[in-house]
């Protein structure tokens, strides 16, 4: 877990501010391949299960020092995707929500997961946890950092995929992806 270090206050980063597809790898790498900032992608998740899968595919095509910023209210399944993200991983520890731990550190996988949960803080608050210490790899293993409540950061990082979690009025999910400066991603997915 997440312990305090001493550090100096970080300067401010850029803020840039369906049916679910049987093939979501494809599916995504064909996202990050093709889409902007302007051209955000929706998926229809029809159940928990399917916010699971999300998270389980797309783990499997990150590069290390990725980083989403997720956003819903709550019970929207942005825990349940992280859950699918630690599966995709290789994680088999339990995921929880760090709502009062703030940071947890799961680095058993094939790349370490950094969970965030800033749904107790303030914007203020959040600089003081040095979120890029995280998803720069800086005093950490290079990972995956997935913050829930995003909306809560006083700065973004310069790349980041932006998940926004909806209900439908049907009881589903919609999933809205936007992809912020991914060139490095890119990249490495294409290269595969």
């Amino acid at each position: 877990m997440w312990q305090g270090r001493d550090r100096q206050k970080p300067r401010a980063a850029s803020t840039n501010s369906n049916t679910f597809p049987p093939d979501v790898v494809s599916t995504l790498k064909l996202s990050f391949l093709t889409m902007t900032a302007a051209l955000p992608q929706s998926i229809h998740l029809a159940n928990s299960e399917a916010t699971l899968e999300l998270g389980r595919k797309l783990a499997q095509t990150l590069p290390p020092n990725s980083v989403i910023l997720l956003e819903g209210d709550l019970g929207a399944g942005k825990t349940t995707f992280v859950r699918g993200l630690a599966i995709g991983l290789g994680i088999n520890e339990p995921i929880l929500s760090p709502t009062f731990t703030l940071i947890n550190e799961y680095v058993e996988g094939r790349l370490p997961l950094y969970h965030f949960d800033l749904y107790r803080l303030e914007s203020t608050e959040t600089a003081e946890l040095f979120p890029e210490t995280y998803w720069e790899g800086i005093e950490v293993d290079p990972g995956i950092t997935a913050i829930e409540w995003a909306q809560r950061l006083p700065y973004k990082p310069p790349s980041y995929l932006n998940l926004q979690l909806e209900h439908t009025p049907t009881g589903e999910r919609q999933a809205t992806l936007m992809f912020i400066g991914l060139d490095n991603i890119a990249f490495a997915m294409s290269n595969e």
